[in-house]
């Protein structure tokens, strides 16, 4: 049976495995049984473990054996890439991190040395700066193969032409990237001065003083003014707020826009004075710095007092580097300095991304070079490899280095920053930006999108729509009710002084069934208090920075109330709970006040509060209500989490299922009365598992949980995100241009479904299979072959289940959920999100673009091949993170319809041109010398090589960037036009080669030609050739062109114009007399007429017989 086999983890180091035990290796053998099985086998094959199954070999992907072949074939890259890794690790060695003690304003009694508090994001510095550009532009093989010839011709014996005709390109590129570089440079430079010179109050013994950024020490006492950056890591030790309390704002550091409340340590918080800092003896013991910007660990000890003092420090008293105060003035004392802050840390380098455009173009040049190479050969052979023969390979070589345009990668970057502009400038899709100019060909080249859904494919607008009682539920049309509720229990309290106690009593005794107001009635005061959201109240007529509360305490009808919270879901139910009646009026760290709807004011003291986290899923909050003392403990959270806390019931899986169809984000409440001995029992252990050092999340997790018992079932809430704008034909348009979208949520498995048909990611008339949760081999195994009898239906897979399948079956789970239509992948963390992206890209092989618009979405987009982030109410860490940046999801379909199509289909002309201008000079080139008597002597010099790579044909050739074979509403009425580009057939080997027998037919016409037609001089030969060449290149751009722009004539008749007017200046190379005559026109137009009229005739007759599939939609 299945369950009778042992189940082992992959290993991946199976070297180890001699080391291991008789009885380790029988279990091996058994767990690899499963390893070797075909997974479409059935399930009572795989329980009777059928023996004949197991000859069959699994399909997995086999290491290439290292050998003399991988040596060459690339091993020789990988060695040397690991001896510099080698060689940087060891020289370069990073100082181990280390936990540290910290004394108040006493910088000197630091034990170790910490880095500068420094901010630096330049790449280089002046000594590094010429060496690092230079190595990042001859890495690439075309700038490096031009500056090898450039250096041959120093070598006189291999000197073809002029210096300048083989430097001056060279440099030319060189000394704009330099020009780039440096000015980007300097900017980051100025960028940083600017910070790092930014003045600070610093609190010593003889007052305050001003420092830069760059000085401050850890230890340093820090003064920062409301609306001032944090410049370290700090701990928060004062306000000028009178609850000890601010608020800052991270939208810098974790993209999120809402206002985080930080608190002060209460021991120096209550010192009388700022200058008591100094006369106390204290010191923060702080962890070693780390990536979480969530979480601390660290204590605060005041040792001058009896007994000593000690404080638990958690995140909430951190005020992190790069975050910036929006109330009141705050005073910390630094702990992490510069490269040890978190936001430094946690400043991930994005990959260097490569378009496949331009890997493609790499493949095509080194064919080009490997074509150079052999045409020299064969010269050399041809002369019979007579003499220094050596010598004069190498002299074909650089006479034949134009095969390889140097002016290649110029055009290309040229045209990427002008469809960069062209983006940007798109009234259709308003606010759009581009943050990577090298790749937005790859815009054209889609097959996998992989979406976030909140705040994406959604709105992030949290509407409250459902309240569940168990046997009763309300939605949005009978709201009215539960006011009228509220409104009666309050009337009630009001009127009776004893009703207080007699709902003490009924709570106390579960058996008497409560009526349904006294149920609404705790269900709405538990959503009101059980919550982390401040109403702040923003007055036109405050000037200065005075706390909040106050002008509340005189002024609770204020319409500027908005309530700050680091979700939009609480700030939904809050707003809610003041419709029904139930208005939170303030908040500090102690108490909060409620108004109720008879305008009487209830105070509740806040004793404890337990934030949301990923892991518990849910968040709590112990309050004592001033007019009873009672102490109640609320809790609300994710289903999952609360379903093994609250008493049994038989409704709220039902229910939480129902409304999840719906569509709707759920939550569920529950709460527990304590008495004022079980509330100190909790509250001396809860104090000491804060101030333990070692494992203290586990300690105080566990504390809490001792409470989370049993608790009374409250409601269930449902709250709508909306979708976004046109989010239904957007997805439409994509699928009919063949791109597979797959939404990977944090979200639940049935909103996830819901929101997934919703939007008609999911047909509503398609089958989804929805993948049981697994957490072995077996059951893996079983799963999946389940999965794949399925046909043409969407996949939805928990995180949970797809770990497992990844780590026993990668390969086959890829492959099978790549057929499907839509994949749905929810409860993903950000790391699996990355990994996933990763996981396609090595399979398939195939482009994939990440859109996002939060900051748990920004490892997904730098992983993709392309990252496009989305400016939403998560704050702006997605959209800086990301290669396209644009404001509404729907703008993704014009993006890529009509600006990618365009973008790929121009480069790919744009390429193909640029080797066809060198490809066609080097026939002529390898004609000439052939006949005269294999020579490598050069046909054209000096100028006129540099002036026909540059005035007399860049223009013309470079405004093919503005040519388009069909109007954007046509390409977005017929997205199938998109589902052609992802072949690759625009630059492929295939069109390659045409073109190459192109150059060959019309650089052989041209040179032939000139040879027959010329009577007495040879500088007649290269008149008539050169112009010939000219004219021709000129025909063959109007060729090429698809639909005319005013710029591409301008760019014709201006090229045609520089050339004419240049022939008066070019007299070393020309015969003026001879250019002026009858026989020199007509000499040069039949040549040019029979190297282009058969390739127009061609072209007449192809569009007539064989039109490409746009043609057919604009006839």
């Amino acid at each position: 049976m299945a369950d009778s086999i042992q189940l082992h983890t992959v290993r991946k180091h199976s070297k180890k495995s001699t080391y291991y035990s008789a009885a380790r290796y029988q279990a091996e053998d058994e767990a690899s049984h499963l390893d070797e099985m075909p997974l479409m086998m059935s399930e009572e094959g795989f329980q009777n473990d059928e023996s004949d199954y197991h000859t069959l070999p699994r399909a997995r992907i086999n290491q290439r054996q290292r050998g003399l072949g991988w040596l060459l074939l690339g091993g020789w890259k990988i060695l040397c890439c690991s001896c510099c890794e080698w060689l940087t690790h060891t020289c370069c060695r990073k100082k181990e991190l280390k936990a540290r003690t910290v004394w108040l304003g006493c910088p000197e009694k630091c034990e170790e040395k910490h880095p500068r508090n420094i901010i630096k994001n330049q790449k280089y510095n002046i000594f590094t700066f010429v060496p690092g550009v230079l190595y990042q532009q001859f890495k690439f093989f075309l700038n490096l193969y031009f500056l090898v010839v450039a250096c041959s011709q120093f070598v006189p014996s291999l000197k073809i032409g002029y210096l300048y005709t083989y430097w001056a390109p060279l440099s030319f590129v060189l000394t704009v990237t330099m020009i780039r570089e440096a000015v980007d440079e300097v900017r980051r430079y100025q960028r940083d001065k600017e910070m790092n010179s930014q003045l600070y109050s610093k609190l010593t013994v003889r007052g305050k003083i001003q420092v830069k950024s760059c000085d401050i020490q850890v230890g340093d006492l820090i003064i920062v003014e409301k609306n001032q950056r944090i410049p370290a890591d700090m701990v928060f030790l004062r306000t000028s707020e009178k609850n000890g309390a601010c608020f800052i704002r991270t939208d810098q550091l974790d993209g999120e826009t809402d206002w985080k409340l930080k608190v002060a340590v209460a021991c120096t918080q209550r010192l009388s004075a700022v200058g008591d800092l100094f006369s106390i003896n204290a010191y923060v013991y702080a962890q070693k710095p780390q990536l979480d910007i969530h979480s601390f660990e660290g204590t605060f000890t005041r040792e001058d007092s009896d007994p000593s003092i000690h404080e638990s420090l958690s995140s909430e008293n951190t005020l992190w580097a790069s975050t910036v105060v929006a109330s009141g003035t705050v005073i910390g004392v630094v702990i992490y300095t510069g490269k040890e802050t978190r936001s430094v840390l946690n400043t991930s380098h994005a990959k260097n991304k490569v378009g496949l455009l331009d890997m493609e173009l790499n493949r095509l040049t080194k064919a080009l070079f490997l074509a150079q190479v052999v045409l020299s050969v064969v010269m050399v052979a041809l002369q019979g490899f007579v003499g220094p023969w050596f010598r004069n390979l190498f002299r074909f070589i650089v006479l034949f280095s134009y095969i390889i345009p140097i002016s290649l990668r110029v055009n290309l970057d040229m045209g990427k920053s002008a469809y960069g502009w062209m983006i940007t400038r798109d009234e259709n899709i308003p606010g759009t930006v581009v943050r990577t100019s090298t790749i937005p060909e790859e815009l054209g080249r889609l097959v996998y999108l992989l979406t976030d859904k909140t705040g994406t494919l959604t709105q992030n607008e949290m509407i409250f729509k459902r309240l569940h009682l168990g046997t009763v539920s309300y939605g949005t049309d009978t709201m009215d009710e539960i006011q009228s509720h509220i409104v009666q229990s309050y009337a009630q309290v009001s009127n009776s002084t004893s009703s207080t106690s007699m709902q003490k009593s009924q709570s106390s005794a579960p058996k008497v069934r409560k009526s349904v107001s006294t149920r609404v009635h705790e269900a709405v005061k538990a959503i009101a208090l059980c919550h982390n959201v401040t109403p702040v109240y923003e007055s036109h007529g405050r000037a200065s920075g005075e706390t909040e509360y106050t002008e509340a305490d005189q002024d609770y009808t204020d319409d500027n109330r908005i309530y700050q919270a680091s979700s939009p879901d609480e700030v939904a139910l809050v707003r809610w709970t003041e419709s029904v009646g139930l208005t939170l009026m303030s908040r500090d760290l102690t108490s909060m006040q409620l108004k109720t709807p008879a305008g009487q004011i209830l105070t509740f003291y806040i004793l404890q509060i337990f934030p949301f986290t990923s892991e518990s899923k849910r968040m709590g909050i112990i309050v004592r209500e001033e007019a009873t003392g009672d102490i109640t403990f609320y809790i609300k959270g994710a289903d999952v989490a609360m379903a093994s806390i609250v008493q049994y019931n038989d409704w709220l899986e039902e229910e939480c299922g129902n409304m999840a169809r719906e569509g709707l984000r759920t939550l569920v409440v529950a709460k527990k009365s304590l008495s004022e001995e079980q509330y100190q029992d909790f509250e001396s252990r809860y104090n000491q598992a804060k101030l333990s050092i070692h494992d203290r999340a586990l300690k105080v997790a566990a504390v809490v949980e001792s409470l989370e018992r049993e608790m009374e079932l409250l409601c269930l809430t449902g709250v709508e995100d909306q979708l976004q704008a046109d989010v239904r034909p957007t997805l439409e348009l994509l699928r009919n241009a063949g791109i597979k979208i797959w939404m990977l949520t944090g979200d639940k498995l049935e909103t996830a479904t819901c929101i997934a048909k919703s939007s008609h990611l999911v047909a509503r008339s398609q089958d989804t299979h929805i993948f049981r949760p697994v957490t072995n081999r077996g059951e893996a195994h079983l799963e999946l072959n389940a999965f794949r009898r399925k046909h043409d239906c969407a996949l939805v897979i928990s995180g949970d289940s797809l770990e497992v399948c990844l780590r026993y079956y990668e390969h086959e789970f890829v492959e099978l959920a790549c057929q499907c239509p839509a994949v749905v992948c929810c409860r993903c963390s950000p790391t699996q999100k990355a990994q996933i992206v990763k996981l396609l890209q090595q399979h398939t092989a195939s482009r994939t673009c990440a859109i996002g618009d939060g900051g748990n979405d920004v490892s997904m987009i730098q992983a993709a091949d392309c990252g496009i982030g989305i400016e939403g109410k998560e704050g702006k860490q997605a959209s800086l993170a990301a290669d396209f940046s644009i404001t509404e999801f729907k703008h993704i379909g014009r993006l890529l319809m009509v600006h990618g199509r365009n973008s790929y289909k121009r480069s790919a002309a744009l390429g193909h041109f640029v080797m066809h201008r060198g490809l066609i000079i080097s026939t002529m080139q390898a004609v000439f010398s052939s006949v005269f008597y294999f020579a490598s002597v050069p046909l054209y010099q000096g100028f006129l090589m540099v002036g026909y790579a540059t005035i007399y044909t860049m223009f013309p050739v470079f405004s093919l960037v503005l040519d388009q074979d069909v109007k954007p509403e046509t390409a977005l009425l017929y997205p199938e036009l998109y589902k052609d580009l992802t072949k690759g057939r625009s630059l492929s080997f295939k069109t390659f080669l045409i073109w190459v027998l192109i150059s060959v037919y019309q650089g052989g016409i041209l040179m032939y030609g000139a040879l027959l037609l010329f009577e007495s001089e040879f500088v007649h030969v290269v008149a008539i050739s050169f112009s010939a060449l000219i004219l021709t290149e000129l025909l063959m751009v109007a060729l090429t062109i698809r639909t005319w722009h005013w710029l591409m004539v301008l760019a014709e008749f201006f090229s045609l114009g520089c050339y004419v007017a240049s022939l008066a200046f070019l007299n070393e190379y020309f015969d003026i007399a001879f250019i002026i005559t009858a026989a020199f026109l007509w000499k040069v137009s039949v040549i040019t007429l029979i190297s282009c009229l058969p390739l127009y005739i061609i072209k007449y007759l192809k569009r007539k017989f064989s039109p490409p599939s746009y043609s057919k939609l604009t006839t």
